[in-house]
């Protein structure tokens, strides 16, 4: 699909469904001369592989309707003009519900990215379990530019929760980071899920406490990388895995191999809007054996807590 112009409105047909894309020729990227349209070809592009993530979870939409540079807003709850066809999930909340969108087909994908969902967030648990998350995430942010450091820091958690028995992922954010995921069977609660990463977290930087730490406070981090972990908890969201990031143009939160980590080449921002359905096309989701990487937290939390005491 191709727009011209920032005004106008145009159609496309998506899995049996219509969805009406205005001003698709918006620039929302203006320094590489993304619009509206390219960023629903996009999504739709890589649709197999993210629809695997996105499926029956609720999610928070990042909207940028005047473009990455341009004000933001989190939208959690579904806007009332949103067709019918949406699936939409009620969601308990401190005095009421919300009903929030669930993304689980490719018309879902074109249609939010038509509302300028530039990132959607996921929660960590589906729909149907909401307090028994079936992924954990180690987020990995380094306290200046230094990748290197999250490669290696990447690395090292992947060692750890290796040896306890877990099936770590690891993914670039798109923006400053990587993401270590842990997919588990859904058997243990957000507490029991949270308390593991912390204990994880802790081991870790007490094995290398010049180099990684657990402080919640910047002021006493130093320039040691803060190990967070705290996405674990009930109604936290984390971000999609092939999501846009609102940073210059437009890189994506990518999916990687192990081995592609140790490539110096591969950056928090090395891949892009661009770039990436040739990536799916040609090689595939990295993470497509996750429902088989799936593992109970129980054995490995005995053995977490063996390797704490020893």
């Amino acid at each position: 699909m191709s727009g011209s112009g920032g005004g106008g409105r145009t159609e496309v047909t998506v899995g049996g469904r219509k969805v009406t894309v205005t001003r698709p020729g918006k620039e929302l990227f203006p320094e590489d001369g993304i619009t509206k349209a390219e960023l629903v070809d996009y999504y739709r592009a890589v649709s197999r592989p993210m629809l695997t993530h996105l499926r029956g979870r609720p999610l928070a939409m990042e909207r940028y309707p005047d473009g990455y540079r341009g004000g933001s807003f989190f939208h959690k709850d579904v806007p009332s003009y949103f067709p019918d066809w949406i699936h939409r999930e009620e969601i308990p909340k401190e005095g009421g519900t919300l009903d929030m969108a669930v993304c689980d087909d490719e018309a879902t994908l074109a249609y939010l990215a038509n509302q300028a969902c530039l990132t959607p967030h996921l929660w960590l648990s589906p729909a149907d379990h909401l307090d028994r998350p079936d992924r954990m995430v180690f987020d990995l942010d380094p306290p200046g530019d230094d990748f290197a450091r999250v490669r290696w820091t990447a690395g090292k958690l992947r060692e750890l929760l290796t040896e306890v028995g877990l099936k770590p992922l690891v993914m670039t954010t798109g923006s400053r980071g990587a993401h270590v995921l842990v997919p588990l069977d859904g058997s243990a609660d957000f507490d029991a899920v949270r308390g593991f990463a912390r204990a994880a977290a802790e081991l870790l930087a007490g094995r290398h406490p010049d180099r990684l730490t657990t402080e919640v406070r910047k002021n006493r981090r130093g320039d040691r990388l803060y190990l967070d972990v705290q996405r674990n908890a009930y109604a936290q969201t984390s971000v999609a895995p092939y999501a846009v990031r609102a940073r210059p143009h437009a890189p994506v939160a990518t999916p990687l191999d192990w081995d592609e980590l140790d490539d110096r080449k591969v950056g928090p921002r090395a891949f892009t809007l661009r770039d990436v359905p040739d990536r799916v096309a040609g090689e595939g989701d990295p993470w497509g054996g996750l429902k088989g990487a799936r593992r109970s937290l129980r054995a490995a939390r005995r053995r977490l807590d063996a390797l704490a005491n020893g």
